[in-house]
């Protein structure tokens, strides 16, 4: 008997990892036993119930900053043990030479003098921050928290296509998707060994404390701007998984020595380290931008001063610059003396005559995009652009070709994918999520991300995608 849901399912010739032969079998048989009626029922239930609890992100772009539900697909995407070994040593090495990178660029500069990367690329950054030059960080760790963006290729292959080293949002929909599942499809989850995810808040608070200053039992709270911020669902869900208290700026106080207090109903309390989603220039109104109410005056001072440990450290953004990220593999071999366990997607700088000429040359064909921006804004998808949208993408690349990178247009790998009329496939991407304090350690499997609509690349949440749970077979 044909099974019901993935009997007509074909990926085509994307890659697709519920469709190879092996240890998927047992999840292919148990999607064979629910009908397509009782899936389109247990995914309704399970939608409700995110917008019940709150689970949500904001959509800026729209007129009243809508609050929406992420949508979340219920077939899951699945990982081996072997995909998963490779994926987890790949992001370790990244996260190393990441660290290594960002203490050379705020101590020696070695890596400039050598020639590595372009010393303009670095100095010139607006995400460099020169006040953080000669600023010592506990084990030399400036990203305590990494979301590094893996799609798979049409061969399988695990590229890395972009680093989010300053405050990489999405890993409270990963713990969440699971809790869904596991409530609204116990029988699919009964007798698979999956590797778990609900330590991420012990792991993360373990690694906070380790890079705190020198205190018997360091204090740690999660700093937002607040709920009006895209991310704060996730907020909220981290401070209550760590067990720590949520604060916004007008919460802590800079006295006594350039240490960092929060104010409580029973006077003042010790803050050791702030897991912080401020972004840098709102941070201290002192230090950076003074129009800033979200920050908390003084702060740079206490942390310039050891007094207070920040994470993600001030100034990584220059880290996941996307012309930076183009280094990467050049920046592995210096650093670590090794080749990268996982290879970029072929990256042209914009910056470059020759990059630029063969970007304007081949505009139709690739995928241009904007070096700050994050969330899907600003992307050119050449071979799905218009004469119009590719015309003006010429325009702003020969306004300003140090803002652009371009790529080709990679095959992404897809996965079945519940849609009105039946499974389809949907291409995915994978952002796992490291976290590092004296070791790194990378939560097993991480946000898959799917473009929910036929056909799209763009798997952002903020462009109309949706998330699945990871599964990664013990």
């Amino acid at each position: 008997m044909a099974d019901p849901l993935l009997g007509r399912y074909d990926p085509g010739a994307f890659w697709c990892e519920i469709s190879r032969p092996g240890a998927n079998q047992p999840i292919r048989d148990r999607l064979a036993a629910l009908s397509l009626d009782e899936l389109k029922r247990r995914a309704a239930d399970a939608d409700a119930e995110l917008r019940d609890l709150g689970i949500t992100f904001t959509v800026y772009s729209e007129r009243d900053a809508a609050d929406r539900v992420l949508p979340f697909d219920c077939i899951p995407r699945v990982l081996s043990a072997e995909d998963w070994a490779r994926i987890e040593a790949g992001v370790r090495q990244r996260v190393a030479a990441l660290n290594h990178l960002l203490h050379d660029i705020y101590h020696d500069g070695k890596v400039l003098a050598d020639g590595v990367i372009p010393a303009d690329l670095i100095l010139g950054n607006s995400n460099y921050k020169p006040m953080m030059r000669g600023v010592d960080l506990p084990h030399r760790t400036y990203v305590n928290v990494c979301g590094t963006d893996i799609v798979r290729d049409a061969a399988g292959e695990f590229l890395v296509l972009e680093d989010n080293a300053r405050t990489p949002s999405g890993v409270g929909y990963v713990v969440e998707n699971r809790h869904m599942m596991m409530r609204a499809f116990p029988d699919m989850l009964e007798g698979i060994a999956l590797r778990p995810v609900a330590d991420y808040g012990g792991r993360l608070l373990q690694a906070l404390r380790e890079v705190a200053p020198p205190a018997e039992d360091p204090q740690v709270v999660l700093l937002s701007p607040g709920p009006y911020n895209s991310a704060y669902f996730e907020h909220v869900f981290l401070a209550r998984e760590m067990g720590v208290p949520l604060v916004e700026g007008r919460d802590l106080v800079v006295e006594d020595g350039d240490r960092v207090w929060m104010r409580t109903t029973g006077g003042l309390a010790r803050v050791d380290t702030i897991y912080r989603r401020v972004d840098d220039d709102f941070l201290d109104p002192e230090a950076f931008r003074a129009d800033s109410g979200l920050g908390v005056p003084g702060l740079m001072r206490a942390y310039r001063a050891g007094k207070v440990a920040l994470a993600n450290a001030v100034g990584t953004g220059v880290a996941d610059d996307k012309a930076v990220y183009a280094y990467m593999p050049r920046v592995i071999r210096y650093y670590l003396d090794q080749d990268p366990i996982l290879s970029n997607v072929e990256t042209h700088i914009c910056r470059e005559p020759d990059a630029l000429r063969y970007t304007l040359d081949h505009l139709a064909e690739l995928v241009v995009k904007p070096v700050g921006e994050a969330g899907g804004y600003g992307i050119t998808v050449g071979p799905r652009a218009s004469k119009r949208e590719l015309e003006e993408c010429r325009e702003r690349l020969l306004a300003n070709p140090a803002n652009y990178i371009s790529q080709p247009c990679i095959s992404l790998s897809v996965a079945p994918t519940l849609v009105e009329d039946g499974v389809e496939p949907r291409h995915v991407d994978l952002r796992p999520f490291a976290v590092t304090g004296e070791r790194t350690w990378v939560l097993p499997g991480g946000l898959t991300r799917v473009a929910l609509r036929r056909g799209s690349l763009v798997v952002n949440s903020s462009q109309g995608g949706g998330s699945k749970d990871t599964w990664v077979l013990a």
